[in-house]
């Protein structure tokens, strides 16, 4: 079943200013943030390239935003790389929680088949460090 929230993205199909964005290998596009997630959503549509790597200026916004296009978009389709908790020179490691959810995501962007559509993150979270194991694409299973 299509709920309402799943048809949004589809009323911006012919929006020029989505148009000029599609086919360029990056692009920006000014946008009024109660719309940010409508207008990732069909770029996301619209695009055909996975993933599409949202930055939003805080861990808030980046959350705010990865749920509401889960909404649209569904689960699967979204990512949210969260940034660590830590400052950068604390001698107190990142929860271990934390870190697991970016080598999920950095995993399933390796993967051809269970490549999300959309990744959301901060700044923040896209300029720290990924540690030594974020070049082990293999999950462990016990």
């Amino acid at each position: 079943m299509t709920t309402l929230l799943e048809k949004l993205p589809a009323l911006l199909d012919e929006e020029p200013a989505i148009a000029a964005c599609l086919g360029r290998r990056t692009a920006s596009l000014a946008v009024a943030e109660p719309a940010w997630a409508v207008v990732v959503a069909c770029l996301a549509r619209r695009t055909g390239r996975s993933p599409l790597v949202v930055a939003v200026p805080t861990g808030a916004e980046a959350e705010r935003l990865a749920t509401d296009l889960q909404l649209m978009l569904g689960e699967l389709q979204v990512e949210l790389f969260p940034a660590w908790e830590t400052l950068p020179f604390e001698r107190v490691s990142p929860a271990v929680e934390t870190m697991g959810r970016r080598l999920r995501v950095l995993q399933r962007l390796s993967s051809l088949e269970d490549r999300p559509a959309v990744v959301v993150a901060s700044g923040r979270a896209l300029v720290q460090r990924l540690g030594p194991a974020a070049g082990v694409t293999e999950p462990v299973r016990v």
